[in-house]
């Protein structure tokens, strides 16, 4: 049998990020968000804080692509080890408040591949250690020089195994199952149906959306597309983005805010829609949902007929295993021939038409005619 869960308050952290590119400006960065963690707590004192959520990149920061963009060893300089002293800051933190703390984007260099770094998630117990780790699926093939575990499926799998429930984990806890997802991964509706089928309950989204990809109106893709990852799963779901950043080559907002708290319905109940550092809050009740579930009608898991739709996984899209161990990308431009790959595949079957004057065949010759010239032109690195 169950036991109840009492409702509790769970935040989210809209920070200022600074770049750090060193392992003392990653403590900076620390400092700052347990002075935040602090706030939170002592404000919504009345029902209890329980969990806090950071976005992505917040300890080290990312670069993208132009004259700021990051080669792999500068990456490498400030990647750090989980557990280790810059999670164990926050591990305190939660310790003395008996919370739990979920961040991701963290630039994670593992012992068994040590030639490259992952976008790591990560949750915080109330004994301050890590109890959740997860490594980002869905990283853009032109945005994230991080390793993806489908990048090298088979190495990776030998190492932190290569079922769906090491892959997207879920951890029971006395506030809910809790699981997490990183930024682009929220993009497509598979790592999310992934946590649903693990029984996520609260899911933290831990993210670095930007406004080139639509986080104000009139698209606004972050909101709505988030609002169904949460309505399809029936979870919660706490979005954290960038409040503003500190980076020679990004505007301040480039990351605009709207961390957002969903509900399992798909309900907005608190959005920051501003960019500027911010902390906002909501109840979270865990009771509620798992009562809402109960409920056939409308029930997004029951209607599932997954027979009908074998195929469309059965073959590959974006391949696998392109970037083994001993051959990790170097810099963004090195991810491109993944998508080179897809824009075959897609246009080769039928699924895309080319446009006017185009043959299948020219789709993946004008993909790489803009990656030599954004190289040529000093846009994208090539070495």
């Amino acid at each position: 049998m169950s036991t109840k869960i009492e409702k509790y308050t769970a935040l989210i952290v809209q920070p200022e990020v600074t770049m750090a590119q060193t392992r003392d400006e990653i403590f900076q960065n620390l400092e700052r968000y347990c002075k935040l963690i602090d706030f939170g707590v002592g404000y919504f004192y009345e029902l209890p804080v329980r969990l806090v959520v950071f976005p992505e990149y917040f300890l080290q920061g990312v670069t993208t692509p132009g004259k700021g963009e990051d080669a792999l060893e500068a990456f490498m300089k400030k990647a750090i080890t989980i557990p280790g002293p810059e999670l164990d800051v926050l591990g305190e933190k939660a310790k003395e408040y008996g919370i739990y703390i979920a961040g991701g984007g963290v630039v994670e260099r593992v012992p068994e591949f040590p030639d490259r770094w992952f976008n790591t998630a990560f949750v915080i117990g109330p004994s301050g250690d890590v109890i959740l780790r997860y490594h980002k699926w869905h990283i853009p093939a032109s945005i994230g020089l991080g390793t993806s575990p489908h990048d090298m499926m088979d190495a990776y799998g030998e190492v932190f195994g290569s079922d769906i429930k090491t892959r997207f984990p879920v951890v029971d806890t006395d506030i809910g199952k809790l699981g997490t997802m990183t930024c682009h991964d929220g993009a497509t509706p598979e790592v999310s149906r992934a946590l649903g089928f693990n029984g996520v309950e609260v899911l933290c989204h831990p993210t670095a959306l930007q406004e080139f990809e639509g986080v104000n109106e009139p698209w606004d893709f972050w909101t709505f597309t988030r609002r169904t990852r949460a309505h399809d799963n029936m979870c919660y779901l706490l979005g954290s983005n960038w409040g503003v950043v500190n980076y020679e080559y990004y505007p301040k907002a480039f990351c605009p805010g709207h961390s957002i708290i969903i509900d399992y319905t798909g309900m907005v109940l608190r959005q920051a829609s501003y960019p500027a550092e911010q902390i906002i809050a909501a109840p979270i009740d865990i009771e509620a949902l798992r009562e809402h579930r109960t409920i056939a009608n409308h029930n997004l898991w029951i209607d599932v007929r997954t027979e009908g739709f074998r195929e469309i996984y059965e073959e590959s899209i974006y391949p696998p295993n392109l970037f083994p161990p001993g051959n990790p990308p170097q810099t963004l431009s090195d991810k491109m021939d993944g998508a080179k790959q897809v824009l075959n595949t897609l246009y080769g079957r039928g699924q895309f038409m080319p446009p006017a004057g185009y043959e299948v065949e020219d789709m993946p010759k004008l993909f790489e005619k803009r990656i030599r010239y954004a190289q040529e032109t000093g846009r994208l690195r090539k070495d």
